[in-house]
């Protein structure tokens, strides 16, 4: 199939491209590669790409854009005739949207609104996009389960995301559109952000420094390595979403519709304890973290636990990486990738 994965100089994008282009995809990837965290390690993604469609004779193309900019957008679709669209190009961070809440709007409303014109007006068979675990926000009723409402998010980030689902369900209703949203639990592993917790905490495990565990440690994340993530999304992006013909009106299904809609969690399916996950790296680094405790921060959740099962049904999606084989195997990527420079 011919594929178009935005944010393929992402994290996720990254694998997930580099998981299509391995099967014999074609692959087009765009991504505006900007400056929220270091775009060296985007175009070092991107170089990965490009060396294994080079080495495999592969179909990888890149387009540098902005998402945001309609006629960029419309300008891909023109050129290309896609089987699929896999759209995982966001503004994210949590705490990021605290200080800035005008790059959510253009990164996951504008852009968001671009990629699903294009789709419908190109007829795309499917369009399988990123919603995160944080739309959950006040719920504490776990495991968390895509059955339930999720209708008070604590962060302006998790608000795009959750407008996103309802704007996906409105283009399948309207123009039967096939949509599948996947709400990503702590995505970790190799090429990961440098704002994220176990980049960070390498980080400054290696150089002496504390870290930082908000909550008193206290939180309990479902981690998933990226691999499995990228795994779940090639699957769930191959199985076009289609109507529920069960779904009753009267009590409704937060999770399908009557309409070619359909949200998924994807996550481990296993939440584990922030210190565990230190103690994980440590074991990894052989060092010991110097800690520093501090209270929760303003939009974090405490605790977020993915019900799997209806992915698992419908896709036989089922992650396999336990968080000390993640934990190591990221370990083993951050010191090749820095090298010396990971010890100052």
């Amino acid at each position: 199939m011919k594929v178009l994965v935005t944010g393929a100089a992402g994290f996720i994008g990254y694998h997930v491209a580099r998981r299509l282009l391995e099967r014999g995809d074609e692959v087009v990837g765009i991504d505006s590669v900007n400056a929220y965290y270091d775009p060296g390690i985007k175009e070092g993604r991107l170089k990965l790409l490009q060396e294994f469609n080079k080495t495999n004779n592969s179909g990888f193309h890149f387009i540098r854009a902005n998402l945001a900019d309609r006629a960029a957008v419309k300008s891909c679709f023109a050129e290309h005739n896609f089987d699929r669209v896999i759209h995982l190009a966001a503004q994210a961070g949590v705490r990021f949207s605290l200080e800035n809440p005008h790059a959510y709007v253009e990164s996951n409303i504008i852009a968001f609104t671009n990629i699903i014109e294009a789709c419908r007006h190109a007829s795309v068979a499917h369009l399988t996009y990123a919603s995160t675990s944080s739309v959950y926000g006040a719920n504490t009723n776990m495991p968390f389960s895509e059955h339930r409402p999720a209708d008070h998010p604590l962060q302006f980030y998790a608000a795009t995301k959750r407008a996103n689902e309802l704007m996906a369900h409105s283009y399948s209703h309207l123009f039967r559109l096939p949509t599948t949203g996947l709400r990503f639990f702590t995505v970790y592993g190799p090429w990961g952000r440098p704002d994220m917790a176990l980049f960070l905490f390498t980080r400054n495990i290696l150089a002496g420094l504390p870290i930082k565990l908000f909550n008193n440690g206290n939180h309990t994340r479902d981690f998933t390595f990226v691999e499995d993530i990228a795994e779940g999304v090639v699957r769930a992006s191959d199985q076009p979403a289609t109507p529920n013909d069960a779904w009753d009106s009267s009590n409704p299904d937060s999770s399908t519709s009557n309409a070619p809609w359909r949200v998924f969690n994807i996550g481990n399916n296993n939440p584990v304890k922030l210190t565990d996950y230190v103690m994980a790296l440590e074991a990894a680094l052989g060092r010991r973290a110097i800690v520093e405790l501090l209270p929760l921060q303003a939009g974090d959740v405490p605790d977020t636990f993915a019900d799997t099962s209806a992915l698992e049904q419908a896709v036989g999606y089922r992650p396999g990486t336990s968080v000390p084989e993640g934990v190591g195997r990221f370990v083993d990527w951050y010191q090749a990738y820095f090298g010396g420079s990971a010890f100052r």
